[in-house]
């Protein structure tokens, strides 16, 4: 027998050097990768021929050989066939039968499941992974690079289904119907310009929130806005009681032209705002103060007579831009005086939507600028498709609108 000291191999711990301990183990990353592969392809395939063997032998209502009066159909040898897995391309050995069809229901299983993976793979890029990025990660998880022509095409099929919930039809009357617009950026002929997707959610006569609207517009002007509303009345919305938004020129002047009966609520938050604007520093917090005490008023008649004292009080304090501001502008922010008590927080402001627009803009800063205004759009879709599912439910009522129903019913009678 051979001395085993004789010889120590490389392997061999040797306590005599720092430099020998170092090389107690060495991976070879690249095999190991190789090899874990194929054992998962191996995996995936075994597991795939045995429940298409398990599913012939259900329709033969026996096994190989198995002799017996329950039989329906015979073995009849099989045939190959190459299904693409995330795990790699497998082989499988599709069952042939006498006296029955053999129409199995795996593959399609399995493509459901596929299908979810390449659901995946759009979300990861609609959230602002870039392509190259996909790629990685599909090949660190599966060992597969995806195509960039394969993300490509799984975009379409996601842009195809946004396009159809984009166009669904609506309710004939939204009580509500919060509206705004953000900016993002697009390469155009080599150089980056704006485009704005203008928003849409509405809330039903039950209570409930809806994204029911969003396009893609030049900019915040009349015919972009026209065309929303437009949009809204082609999909089946005839009556819009109250619009909730800053003071988009555009939106004001189109609202009157396709829903003349709609009221129109100035966002209260971005009045302040602009009233603040004009405020030096020093003074903004005392300001701030006066003017959150004229929207707290009881009624819209006690609110007016507030705001004469909070003008005259600017005026004082030589804030006359700032007090022209409020005393133009303080009756477009009243208007919300004229539904219940109970809802006047949530409709005097348009904050519920400037939170989802400020998720959209976390979510697409990464992208930096899109390749058109229609990517864009999609990711803007998508974010708020995800809100709506995730957040909003058919159980989950954002506003009681039983006392709305009772001040209807009030003014009829």
């Amino acid at each position: 027998m051979k001395d085993i000291n004789e010889k120590t191999p490389k392997s061999t711990v040797t306590p005599s050097t720092e430099e020998s301990s170092n090389e107690v183990v060495r991976i070879d990353f690249n095999n190991l990768k190789r090899d874990l592969s194929g054992f998962v392809r191996g995996t995936v395939e075994e597991a795939l021929n045995g429940m298409l063997d398990a599913e012939a032998q259900s329709i033969c209502g026996a096994g190989r050989y198995e002799r017996t009066t329950e039989r329906q159909a015979h073995r009849s040898g099989s045939y190959e066939r190459n299904l693409e897995t995330g795990a790699g391309k497998v082989r499988l050995k599709m069952p042939k039968l006498r006296g029955a069809t053999f129409e199995t229901q795996i593959i399609e299983r399995y493509r459901r499941r596929e299908a979810s993976v390449e659901e995946s793979l759009v979300q990861m890029y609609l959230a602002g992974v870039s392509v190259r990025r996909v790629e990685d990660i599909t090949e660190a998880l599966w060992g597969t690079r995806v195509s960039p022509s394969t993300v490509s095409d799984l975009n379409q099929k996601i842009y195809e289904r946004i396009e159809q919930w984009r166009d669904r039809p609506l309710r004939s009357r939204y009580v509500y119907v919060y509206m705004d617009g953000l900016w993002l950026k697009r390469s155009w002929g080599g150089e980056v310009e704006n485009v704005s997707i203008l928003v849409a959610i509405g809330v039903n006569e039950h209570g409930f929130r809806e994204v029911i609207g969003a396009s893609e517009g030049m900019s915040e002007d009349k015919e972009s806005w026209k065309n929303l509303l437009t949009e809204l009345y082609r999909r089946g919305v005839r009556e819009i009681d109250l619009v909730i938004s800053d003071k988009a020129s555009g939106l004001v002047e189109s609202l009157p032209e396709v829903y003349p009966a709609s009221k129109w609520q100035r966002c209260v938050f971005h009045f302040h705002k602009n009233i603040l604007h004009r405020v030096p520093l020093a003074k903004r917090e005392e300001v701030a103060a006066m003017l959150k005490a004229v929207h707290a008023q009881e009624d819209a008649a006690s609110a007016r007579e507030k705001a004469e004292s909070v003008v005259l009080k600017l005026q004082a304090m030589r804030l006359s831009a700032a007090g022209k501001i409020l005393a133009e502008g303080i009756e477009e922010t009243l208007t919300y005086y004229r539904y219940p008590r109970e809802h006047h927080r949530s409709i005097r402001t348009n904050n519920m939507l400037e939170r989802i627009m400020k998720e959209i803009r976390r979510r697409t800063r990464v992208v930096g600028s899109f390749p058109d205004g229609k990517s864009a759009l999609m990711l803007a879709c998508a974010r708020l498709r995800y809100i709506a599912s995730k957040s909003w439910s058919d159980t989950r009522v954002y506003l009681d609108m039983k006392r709305l129903e009772q001040q209807e019913r009030e003014k009829a009678s």
